[in-house]
């Protein structure tokens, strides 16, 4: 799978699945519209496009900003992806700054307390799509965003319209409710590792799980106790969701049970967005270890694991 390179060696970690041709059969959006599962935090092509002239919308779209240049949704904002992180050298590759410059940059792409958002990747910038939603979720804005299925390339299967207008914006007004509870830390995730209701989730491929190879990290394996769900398991080739009951299927072969609380991790605090979406969608209770093993690992005094996983989830 082809990886889409970011600045400052995001790339090292797999941010993206690779470019997919796009199916315009079944979706999980679609399969869930009479599921359980079913709410608001996937939509599909047909509900935006329904939605599209809502002025309480604000669509984000995540990806290469040439890219974004050369073709969008029409109204589409383009979000610099490292906006939403802490500069480099003044922390970890990835993690969440704080809450004011959230809030100035979101500010900036019109969104208000009031707003309907809908993130969506151009190409195959799926996990830091998810990401985007991770960070507002984490300003209390979970409840009124959501992701689009499939994307941009979803989008254009369908010959839906996209433009190169850049809409001009009024900058929103934003009061955030940050939700402590969705990031844990090192010392969190070490005093639950023998919590039977807390399931460690390692979203990376299993060879970065299993210890053969490091990643680039100060240690190879993964966090004692944590099962390997691989992030790309949970999307089709096209890069759209897989179906509810396929997803819950690869969450219980984990050995994720109905009332388990989930804590994802990957690298870099990336790819494991994806896990927590897709726990989310399901109803799950579910955190972002947002060191992820660059901070586990960089720390001697805690341990690591290694070997393939007891309980994995299709690969």
């Amino acid at each position: 799978m082809r990886k889409t390179i970011l600045l400052v060696g995001l790339l090292t970690y797999g941010i993206s699945f690779g470019m997919a041709q796009c199916d315009p059969g079944t979706s999980a959006a679609a399969n869930a519209e009479n599921s359980p599962t079913h709410n608001t935090l996937l939509v599909s092509t047909a509900w935006l496009g329904e939605h599209l002239k809502n002025p309480s919308l604000v669509l984000i779209h995540v990806g290469d900003k040439k890219d974004y240049e050369s073709g969008h949704i029409p109204g589409a904002q383009f979000l610099p992806y490292m906006n939403i992180s802490t500069p480099h050298g003044k922390g970890l590759t990835l993690e969440l700054p704080a809450v004011d410059e959230l809030r100035s940059t979101f500010e900036k792409l019109g969104i208000s307390n009031n707003s309907r958002i809908v993130v969506y990747f151009g190409r195959d910038w799926v996990s830091p799509t998810t990401r985007v939603f991770f960070t507002l979720d984490f300003m209390g804005l979970g409840d009124q965003a959501s992701l689009l299925d499939g994307g941009l390339p979803a989008w254009q299967a369908e010959g839906r319209p996209v433009t190169q207008e850049i809409k001009k914006v009024q900058s929103g007004s934003l009061t955030p409710s940050a939700r402590r509870d969705v990031v844990v830390d090192a010392a969190w995730v070490k005093s639950h590792l023998n919590n039977h209701s807390t399931v460690i989730v390692d979203a990376r491929a299993p060879d970065f799980y299993s210890g053969k190879k490091s990643g680039g990290m100060p240690r190879s394996g993964h966090i004692p106790g944590a099962v390997n769900i691989p992030y790309s398991s949970l999307v089709n080739d096209n890069n759209k969701l897989k179906d509810p009951e396929a997803l819950q299927k690869i969450f219980r072969a984990a050995g994720v049970k109905p009332d388990s609380h989930l804590v994802a991790y990957c690298h870099i605090g990336q790819q494991a967005t994806l896990v927590y979406f897709v726990a989310k969608y399901l109803g799950y209770p579910v955190s972002l270890y947002d060191g992820s093993f660059e901070d586990w690992s960089g720390q001697p005094d805690l341990p690591v694991a290694t070997g393939e996983s007891s309980a994995s989830g299709p690969q």
